[in-house]
């Protein structure tokens, strides 16, 4: 993809993360899905590093290579006309020039955004890495890009409510938000709170565009929007349907060998017309 083109669509990425209207992203993890997507008039593709980690065959928490997730978000990026941002989960290394490098390999794959955790997935119990690193992982992304000459959007992702969260939590959430909104980041994506008090309080305290995970326990889309939440996405919740939906039909053909469950899929020619 050529840089003018990486360029708009990493503008409009941005424009849409600032816009008054509430952007919700339905996270994909394949090309038929995010062109279901697509076709369904979202104006942006968001991947789940879960969902690609789980149909690559590899359990979710940054098992799976760089390459191997880019691989998907390539195709992705090549069969969609809209803006990608990827879930480059923690980077691939804590190292901050790991993410530099990530960045440019995601803006290589061409997609033009992509989530950055603080935290360490390879460690029991997901701890949080160290403030200074974590402000200069990000310093080294938005760089790696700005030299790149493409304003890629880095979703600063902090994992403070991980397992729940302390009381401490909202105010390191805060914090760390603001000193990577500091370092150029372009939203700051706060997961695992489903309390609205909480959110609304992340809203008011972090000083640019506030993203948060959806799912049945939070509030609701509406409510969402009220609180001013910038950016939802919903994480590996389609995946996850999916395969729920893969498994309770094969307890129904094990059972009563009934395909009732066939009857509203997608038909096979209007799949392929939408691969087409």
């Amino acid at each position: 993809m050529d840089k003018t083109a990486l360029i708009a669509k990493a503008e409009k990425l941005q424009a849409l993360i600032d816009a008054d209207e509430t952007l919700i992203l339905p996270n994909v993890w394949d090309v038929a899905s995010a062109r279901v997507v697509v076709d369904a008039g979202y104006p942006v593709i968001a991947t789940s590093s879960a969902g690609v980690a789980w149909s690559l065959g590899y359990p979710d928490g940054e098992v799976i290579t760089r390459d191997d997730m880019l691989f998907i978000v390539r195709r992705i990026a090549e069969c969609v006309d809209v803006p990608v941002t990827a879930d480059m989960e923690a980077g691939y290394d804590e190292a901050p020039e790991a993410v530099a490098e990530t960045v440019i390999a995601t803006l290589g794959a061409g997609a033009v955004g992509a989530n950055i955790e603080d935290s360490s997935s390879q460690a029991a119990g997901h701890p949080m890495l160290d403030y200074d690193l974590s402000v200069a992982r990000i310093r080294a992304g938005k760089a790696a890009s700005d030299a790149a000459g493409v304003p890629f959007v880095i979703n600063a992702r902090t994992d403070v409510f991980y397992g729940g969260g302390n009381e401490k939590s909202l105010d390191e959430a805060i914090r760390r938000g603001n000193a990577y909104l500091e370092e150029g980041a372009g939203c700051v994506f706060v997961p695992f709170v489903r309390d609205r008090e909480i959110m609304e309080k992340l809203v008011a305290g972090i000083d640019g565009p506030v993203n948060v995970l959806a799912n049945p326990a939070a509030p609701k889309l509406d409510d969402l929007r009220d609180i001013g939440i910038a950016r939802v996405s919903i994480g590996g919740l389609f995946s996850l349907m999916v395969y729920t939906h893969v498994r309770d039909a094969c307890a129904e053909l094990a059972d009563t060998g009934e395909l009732a469950w066939g009857k509203d899929n997608i038909l096979h020619p209007d799949m392929n017309k939408l691969m087409g």
